[in-house]
């Protein structure tokens, strides 16, 4: 029975460990010699959402030029999460929907 248990938990501990992938798009650091560096988030405000868009331009490993754009976006609503605090209780909580971001680069 024990060497059951014993396999059953070193089975679900591989499980475990081959699930878990790493990003091949997550990038760590930027090359600064020539590129732009963008970053996009969104605030959330009573009835709209400004959308707020970040262009860092780096050349020669300096940064050439920041260009921050923010946009009146409307809101999504809100919605009910479900989450568990820090003592194991359940809480439902109403927060703001948040928009998906899809990103094209040519």
């Amino acid at each position: 029975m024990k060497k059951i248990k014993l396999c059953l938990l070193l089975v679900g501990i591989m499980a475990l460990t081959g699930c878990e992938k790493e990003k091949e798009d997550e990038v760590s650091s930027v090359d600064k010699s020539g590129s732009i560096e963008t970053e996009l988030s969104v605030e959330h405000l009573d009835n709209t959402d400004i959308l707020i868009t970040k262009h860092k331009i780096w050349k020669d490993k300096k940064l050439f030029k920041e260009i921050v754009k923010r946009d009146t976006i409307p809101s999504l609503g809100d919605t009910l999460v479900a989450g568990e605090d820090s003592n194991g209780y359940d809480h439902t909580a109403k927060t703001k929907k948040d928009y998906q971001f899809f990103i094209t680069v040519q």
